[in-house]
């Protein structure tokens, strides 16, 4: 590395619009313990295009003031188009740890960080189960804090998570159905709460049919900013039991990171990498299908975010 570089700051994380990576890049730069900046890409054609391939003009793929910036001693980022960043940035003098497979050669960064399931091997590459994220003991004490009020809802507390089809998962109405009257009817056995909220992908029509068939349980329901606030982080902080579909590899794994027992709906309706991932956590008996018994069972919470920032602390003598 040249010593006579420049650099604007320690960390840079960097991510395109989408909150799974901003939040994957983040939770790494704050494990690593110190100030980092964050960074929103917006890529310009044509070089957004095929990043994270490199065209010709592709200092300018983010603008000028990004062009401008002296770069970070270490850049951090998630997604096609931050691979495209950091490679730049590494270009530039940086160290670049890149999360998500780039789906070209690993050797474009100082490290690669994937998931399992993308079944992505090499020197520079550091694997992991599900996700990275910030969910520990102190963010879910956090959590119980910010959403004190949750405590007194009547135990035991079931969260429930709805994400949305995507090209991996094949949900339909009937699916949300089966999965609100399985809810409804622990809730209601148990003379318990419901914490439920559903996410960005959740069909309108579904959000909608939330409050209606919910509302009279005891708790809260949240469909999207008109309910204010989003309690994600409430929920996972005081949730005796977490139910959530299985679209989300983030979702499941940041669920997973809980001392709560975990059941995952519409596990059948899943394919590709995001199938042998929810077959990893089901084998290793941190999650359980939905169809089975709901009841409690011990926890080990799945937590991978602290043991990848030491390993890219060692490889890089950070």
């Amino acid at each position: 590395m040249n010593n006579a570089i420049a650099h604007s700051s320690t960390v840079w994380s960097l991510s395109d619009a989408k909150a799974g990576n901003r939040r994957q890049a983040d939770a790494l730069a704050h494990a690593l313990g110190q100030p980092f900046r964050d960074w929103t890409l917006q890529p310009q054609a044509p070089w957004q295009w095929l990043a994270p391939r490199r065209w010709p003009g592709a200092g300018r793929a983010f603008g000028e003031d990004f062009a401008r910036a002296a770069p970070p001693r270490l850049a951090i980022g998630c997604g096609r188009q931050a691979a495209l960043a950091t490679r730049l940035l590494r270009e530039r003098g940086a160290r670049a740890v890149q999360i998500l497979d780039p789906r070209i050669a690993t050797d474009h960064w100082d490290l690669v960080i994937a998931p399992e399931h993308d079944r992505l091997r090499g020197d520079n590459v550091i694997s992991l189960l599900g996700s990275l994220h910030p969910v520990d003991d102190l963010w879910l004490a956090a959590a119980r804090r910010d959403f004190d009020s949750f405590s007194a809802l009547p135990g035991p507390r079931t969260a429930l998570l709805l994400g949305g089809a995507s090209a991996h998962a094949r949900f339909d109405d009937a699916l949300y159905e089966s999965v609100l009257v399985q809810v409804e009817a622990i809730v209601r056995g148990e003379g318990g709460s419901l914490m439920a909220t559903a996410s960005r992908r959740t069909p309108a029509s579904v959000r909608q049919h939330l409050r209606e068939r919910l509302s009279a349980l005891p708790g809260v329901v949240w469909r999207g900013e008109e309910d204010g606030a989003n309690p994600y982080a409430g929920l996972l902080g005081w949730a005796d039991r977490i139910v959530c579909t299985a679209d989300s590899v983030n979702m499941i794994s940041e669920a997973a990171a809980t001392w709560a027992p975990v059941f995952v709906a519409g596990v059948e309706r899943v394919d590709g990498r995001p199938r042998r991932f929810l077959a990893s956590v089901l084998e290793r008996g941190r999650v359980r299908p939905l169809d089975q018994a709901p009841d409690p069972y011990p926890v080990t919470p799945l937590r991978e975010t602290a043991r990848v920032a030491a390993q890219v602390q060692a490889r890089l003598r950070w």
